[in-house]
C-alpha cells in the first residue's frame, strides 16, 4: 500500500488559547509541527498542543523558527551558522520538555518560514540545523524541502529525512517553491491543490507554473492550517487519498 504523511504547523498562538482549527485538523493529519516560542507559541500553548497531539495519536515535531514574533518568522534575518545551531537546539529542547512531561515522544523537527527557506539553499545553515538535531537526538527525523540542502546535509550526517512538498504552493521549473511575493505563489483552487497532492502521492511529480512536469520526492505533504477553509480542505485531501488506496501515515523514527 502506498503511504504518505500529512503534516501541519500548529500551536501558533499565545496565552491560554489554542488555534481554533488545531483540534479539528488533527483528525485528518498524521504529523503536527508545534511552534516553539520564537516565531509563535508560548509555554501554555506548547503544553496544550502537545496534549492534543497525544490525545489524537498524531506524531509530534518541533517547529523552530527565527526570533521574529512580529514577522511570524517569515522575514529573512542575517544569522550565522552558530546562531542557527543555537536557536534550533534551544527550541527543540523547549518543546521536548513538554513532550516528555506529557508522556509522549518527539518524532521529528521541521524548521519554520524564513529559516526553512534560507537553509534549503544555504549549506552552512543547513549543516548547522542538522547538527543541532543530531546533537539533541540523532534518531529524530528531519522534515525539509524535497531536493534541498537540508535533505542532502541530513543524509550525509546519517539522519533520517522526510522530503516535504506543499499542497497549496506552486512550483518553479527547478523544483523550488514560487516565492510568496509572487501573485501565483499560492494555489487558491481546492481542486487544483487536491490534484497536486495526488500527483505527489501517486506519481512523485508536480506541474510547474510553466506547465512542465517535474519529478519530486514526496514523503510528507504540508497542509496550511490557518486558512478560512483549512479543515474542510484537510478533510477533502484525506478522503481523496484514502479513496486512492493511500495510507496517511507519519514516518516513524
Amino acid at each position: 500500500m502506498k503511504m504518505i504523511d500529512l503534516n501541519c504547523d500548529m500551536g501558533e498562538a499565545f496565552g491560554n488559547y489554542t488555534m481554533p482549527n488545531d483540534d479539528l485538523l488533527m483528525d485528518y493529519i498524521s504529523s503536527a509541527n508545534i511552534a516553539c516560542g520564537f516565531h509563535a507559541g508560548d509555554p501554555a500553548v506548547m503544553q496544550q498542543t502537545v496534549a492534543l497531539a497525544i490525545k489524537k495519536g498524531v506524531a509530534i515535531g518541533a517547529h523552530p523558527g527565527l526570533p521574529d514574533l512580529q514577522g511570524f518568522g517569515r522575514r529573512e534575518m542575517k544569522v550565522s551558522a552558530s546562531e542557527a545551531y543555537q536557536l534550533t537546539l534551544y527550541q527543540i529542547g523547549a518543546l521536548s520538555a513538554f513532550v516528555k512531561a506529557a508522556g509522549g515522544k518527539l518524532n521529528h523537527v521541521k524548521a519554520h518560514g524564513a529559516l526553512y527557506n534560507m537553509a534549503a539553499k544555504d549549506a552552512a545553515l543547513a549543516k548547522a540545523i542538522v547538527q543541532a538535531v543530531y546533537d539533541f537526538d540523532p534518531g529524530l527525523i528531519l522534515y525539509a524541502l524535497a531536493g534541498s540542502k537540508m535533505i542532502s546535509e541530513a543524509k550525509e550526517k546519517g539522519i533520517t529525512t522526510a522530503s516535504e512538498v506543499f499542497a497549496d504552493r506552486s512550483y518553479q521549473d527547478d523544483g523550488t517553491l514560487t516565492p510568496r511575493t509572487a501573485s501565483n505563489a499560492l494555489i487558491g483552487n481546492e481542486a487544483d491543490a487536491v490534484n497536486q497532492v495526488l500527483g505527489f502521492a501517486l506519481k512523485q511529480e508536480v506541474t510547474s507554473t510553466n506547465g512542465n512536469l517535474i519529478s519530486v520526492v514526496a514523503e510528507t505533504v504540508c497542509l496550511h492550517g490557518d486558512g478560512a477553509h483549512a479543515v474542510a480542505f484537510a478533510k477533502l485531501i484525506s478522503e481523496r487519498l484514502k479513496k486512492e488506496g493511500i495510507s496517511i501515515t507519519a514516518p516513524k523514527r
